[in-house]
């Protein structure tokens, strides 16, 4: 009995996993708003048009879950990425948290096919989120312990913002990571050689300098 349970729950995993490589595939290639739940289901391999609803109950659904893996394993290796860096460094410069804030997904691009079509399919979203940038990457569990412990050693090592300031600077920065990472991932080998290298440590560069450059007079009368 227990191994009829346990081989239902592997094939139902299975399903779930066909279902959202496969919406990843077509919608990395036309768009979510150019992909339909019968075109999801048939490319997954599944017979049963069903199966999406069954297992996720619509379209929303499914995305939410693939939202919800990737950040997990974003988070995963930001956080192996950040000990990793703790145990060379106990303080680390704004270079080396601007490289925290992209390169886990930079990574997880170059070694897996499956999370290139990831980026490629919903890469964009943040940069046109009409909400703060931020907030919605924390929310689609972007940051996690490791994205909180990142956030606050970069407000850390940048006394001369405020709370504004600061939010304004990461709203953008995540906008530049979002974008940036977008546009590498729809150009031929966009994640190999040396090429990908330079594209990761430019994106770096701007990063530090968006956060690092002081609150401008203008600015400060603005607010």
């Amino acid at each position: 009995m227990q191994k009829t349970i346990d081989n239902r729950r592997v094939r139902s995993e299975m399903t779930k996993s066909a279902l959202m490589r496969a919406a990843e595939k077509l919608i990395a290639e036309v768009g979510v708003e150019n992909v339909s739940i019968r075109e999801i289901v048939a490319a997954a391999g599944q017979k049963n048009e069903s199966a999406l609803q069954y297992h996720f109950k619509n379209l929303t659904g499914l995305l939410n879950a693939i939202h919800i893996e990737r950040s997990q394993q974003v988070q995963e290796k930001r956080a192996e990425l950040l000990n990793t860096a703790h145990a060379e460094t106990p303080d680390l410069s704004l270079r080396q948290l601007c490289s925290l804030m992209v390169e886990p997904s930079f990574q997880l691009a170059r070694r897996s096919v499956d999370f290139r079509r990831y980026v490629k399919a919903f890469g964009h979203e943040l940069a046109l989120t009409d909400a703060s940038p931020l907030d919605v990457a924390t929310q689609h569990g972007g940051g996690g312990r490791s994205g909180k412990q990142i956030g606050q050693m970069i407000k850390d090592v940048l006394p001369n913002l405020d709370d504004q300031d600061y939010g304004d600077r990461m709203d953008a920065a995540v906008i530049l990571c979002s974008a940036s990472m977008y546009r590498q991932a729809r150009r031929k080998n966009a994640f190999r050689g040396k090429q990908s290298d330079l594209f990761l440590h430019s994106l770096i560069d701007a990063l530090v300098g968006l956060l690092s450059a002081s609150v401008s007079s203008e600015t400060r009368a603005l607010k």
